[in-house]
């Protein structure tokens, strides 16, 4: 059996090697096994191929060869580009001569089966089992997008790490896929492995003097259009000022890998304003290296993953900042990330209140309990026809709901469903004609709105 292994980060390549160590995916000797990695930033061709990254090397051991994925669709881009279903089996043959795998069956495991290059895998290899596993927080939420019946009945299962103890996964389960845990234990060992390498980067960029004991995650929210690039900056600067709050004089701001590489200095601008010792890592170094080697006292983020690693795997105090911003303004309802931002806003304390209840650990049995039944009722709301059978235990829990989980939800979203929260059917139709009368009325003689506003 041959096995294809797709990583596009250095964390999921991590995650693949920990579930392969724990057994996860058979004995070494029954398997060829092939790492194949990707690159899907906007502008992969400037960017650090992940084999090529510091610490990939403790890695390499496990796959029997490796090979690029954007090298083999190029000139497309692997994140766009996907066969037609009459060209498949074509690619297949393809694939098949470049990485000599001869006729031999096909086992892959790869990311988002919602997404290419995971789901043009799928599609080539069409008869292929499929193991899909998630190194993030959206595997707590619903799949995205429709999965074609022929695919949906190949996908074998979902691994996951087990950042919240008790929290089960959404995705996939509207298809049956059962979700398997990976071990903390292996994933924590080949990070610190990795780390080996990328300690020696961080030591060249972290002084002597003044080291920092705050760290700053950075995403890439304006790339993805959730906020712009402006308010992103804001947001860091919120950040700093928050460990600064919190008697932190050296704080180190970790950039997400595939957030643009320049900024407009704000952040080094408010550094010097709070006289706080500020370092900036643009080194290819993973998020849980800095844990390990720097073992700050805090780490402060949005809604990245790594938040829920620094404490789960590490037992550092974490704490988020604009979370509630987000929650507000993230469209569509449905949108993936609003899983994530959930989670960290509902289990997370607010770095901007102060340092006193800053989060040390996610294992507490309490916060899956307090977790597990919003985040169904988030996920419910986002994708109500794929879970139609949790609309009565959404229901029952929503009208017992604390008034501080209102912001979770749209008054609008939950009036459409039916769902407690929402208007009376009568207040809503009633709202309803009265917008359609004014929007009506707001319309001249050409049949063009002569006050938008209003409509």
């Amino acid at each position: 059996m041959i096995q294809l292994f797709f990583s596009a980060t250095q964390y999921a390549a991590a995650t693949v090697v920990a579930a392969i160590r724990a057994g996860l995916f058979g004995p070494r000797e029954d398997h060829r096994r092939v790492l194949v990695v990707s690159d899907t930033a906007a502008v992969p061709e400037v960017g650090t191929p992940l084999d090529r990254m510091a610490g990939f090397e403790r890695l390499r051991s496990e796959f029997d060869e490796v090979r690029s994925w954007n090298e083999f669709v190029f000139p497309h881009h692997p994140g766009a580009w996907s066969p037609t279903a009459q060209d498949a089996p074509m690619w297949e043959k393809a694939v098949r001569l470049a990485w000599d795998l001869g006729d031999e069956p096909v086992e892959i495991a790869c990311e988002s089966i919602q997404a290419n290059p995971s789901r043009a895998v799928a599609d080539i290899f069409a008869d292929s089992p499929v193991h899909v596993y998630a190194d993030g927080l959206m595997s707590y939420g619903p799949t995205r997008n429709r999965i074609p019946h022929g695919m949906s009945t190949r996908i074998d299962r979902v691994l996951h790490l087990d950042l919240i103890p008790g929290l089960e996964p959404l995705l996939l389960t509207e298809y049956g896929v059962r979700s398997v845990a990976i071990p903390n234990e292996p994933i924590v060992a080949v990070l610190n492995e990795m780390g080996e390498q990328g300690a020696a980067l961080l030591a060249e960029c972290v002084p002597d003097l003044n080291r920092p004991t705050a760290v700053l995650l950075g995403q890439y929210l304006s790339a993805l259009g959730l906020v712009s690039r402006e308010e992103e900056e804001e947001l860091h600067v919120r950040m700093l000022c928050a460990a600064a709050k919190a008697g932190h004089t050296g704080v180190l701001f970790k950039p997400h890998p595939s957030a643009p590489a320049a900024y407009d200095g704000t952040l080094e601008t408010a550094a010097r304003e709070l006289s706080v010792e500020l370092t900036v890592l643009r080194e290819p170094v993973l998020a849980e290296t800095v844990f390990a080697q720097l073992k700050p006292e805090l780490v402060i983020g949005c809604f990245s993953t790594a938040l829920m690693t620094a404490a789960a795997f590490y037992g550092i105090p974490v704490a988020r900042v604009g979370t509630r911003t987000l929650l507000d303004r993230i469209t569509p309802y449905e949108n993936s990330n609003r899983i994530p931002l959930t989670i960290v806003d509902a289990a997370l304390p607010d770095a901007e209140d102060g340092p006193s209840d800053f989060m040390r650990s996610p294992t507490d049995p309490g916060v899956a309990e307090r977790l597990t039944p919003l985040v169904r009722a988030v996920g419910y709301c986002m994708q109500p026809r794929k879970h139609p059978g949790l609309r009565d235990e959404v229901a029952a829990w929503l009208s017992t709901r604390s008034a501080a989980d209102a912001h979770y939800f749209e008054r609008r979203r939950l009036t459409g469903l039916r769902l407690p929260g929402g208007r009376p059917p009568g207040q809503a139709l009633w709202k309803r004609a009265a917008c359609t009368v004014i929007a009506r009325l707001s319309r001249g003689p050409n049949g063009f709105s002569t006050r938008r506003w209003i409509a």
